[in-house]
């Protein structure tokens, strides 16, 4: 596999770095010493408005992505910003929201602490962004579980010295690496260390990689919305002239009627969920119904729900 090495910097501790990353380059995000977590943050160069949103790459790809997933962007864009090309320890974090200051002062008393919102706040300021622009974090070879009863955990990281993760930008993304400033906590094993960056263009045989996805009419853009316009002002005030336009509002009910056969009803009675519907078979029908759609059709295929149908469908 050939590529062109385009640049390659060492972030220091304490720091994160801004990068330009435009379609078709690779980031490389490298461990010097190893068991160093990296915050993430990834924003359209052309609209910081559309950025990586952690909620739905976690809700498509679960708690831990890895190589072969997709960083998706905020609703109601809904785009895929970058594929996972390569990740050497396959441990990483789309759960656990960024350490603040807030965080070290509450729970430790420090007044001053390195911290992963403040160090990406001053990462993305050289491209005119505010705190307030610091969005969730895609937490890089941090080792983070979900236990049984739903408590989560962080535990220690093994990953070692040139162990990496690899993101291929699909459209122009401002991409922000840092250092996560958890010199207290097991999230890099107690320490700070320092990572390298380095930025490709990216060979045919990682172009190949990305699989092919569907280009959906919700995948918004600006020019849709009814109001395009960035607010710029703080104060929020109402606008006199605005009418509401809900989708499908006012909601109608149609009643459908279902004839089942005596065999379809005694299924029914097996199958149907009578500690939350009782009686009303209309509603056991509907999550009998909705309940084997999901299992049918709402496959990840590609990263994004399918509708296709198999031969036995």
């Amino acid at each position: 596999m050939t590529r062109t090495l385009i640049s390659e910097e060492i972030i220091a501790p304490g720091t994160g770095k801004a990068i330009e990353l435009l379609k078709g380059q690779v980031l490389r995000i490298e461990q010097v010493e190893g068991g160093q977590c990296v915050d993430f943050n990834a924003f359209n160069l052309h609209d910081y408005k559309e950025f990586m949103h952690c909620g739905r790459t976690r809700t498509v790809h679960g708690f831990n992505p890895s190589a072969g997933t997709f960083l998706w962007s905020a609703p109601p864009r809904e785009n895929a910003m970058m594929y996972f090309l390569a990740d050497t320890v396959g441990r990483n974090d789309v759960l656990f929201p960024r350490c603040s200051a807030f965080l070290y002062e509450s729970a430790y008393g420090f007044h001053d602490h390195t911290n992963c919102h403040d160090i990406q706040a001053e990462a993305q300021r050289e491209y005119g962004l505010t705190p307030d622009d610091v969005h969730d974090s895609f937490n890089f070879f941090m080792f983070t579980e979900v236990e049984v009863g739903g408590t989560v955990k962080i535990d220690r990281q093994s990953s070692k010295p040139g162990d990496h993760v690899e993101l291929l930008a699909l459209m122009d993304v401002l991409a922000v690496p840092n250092v996560c400033g958890a010199d207290v906590m097991r999230t890099s094993n107690f320490s700070l260390k320092p990572i390298r960056v380095s930025v490709f263009q990216a060979s045919a045989e990682d172009l190949a990689q990305v699989p092919a996805l569907p280009r959906l009419a919700s995948q918004r853009t600006p020019a849709q919305f009814r109001n395009p316009t960035i607010k710029a002002t703080r104060e929020l005030t109402r606008d006199p002239a605005y009418r509401p336009e809900f989708t499908n509002a006012p909601i109608r009910e149609e009643t459908l009627e279902v004839a089942l056969s005596g065999e379809e009803a005694a299924m029914l009675d097996r199958l149907a969920r009578r500690e939350l519907y009782g009686d009303d078979d209309g509603a056991a029908l509907r999550d009998v119904l909705f309940s084997w759609w999901e299992t049918r059709f709402l496959t990840a295929a590609n990263g994004a729900p399918s509708m296709e149908t198999d031969a036995a469908g």
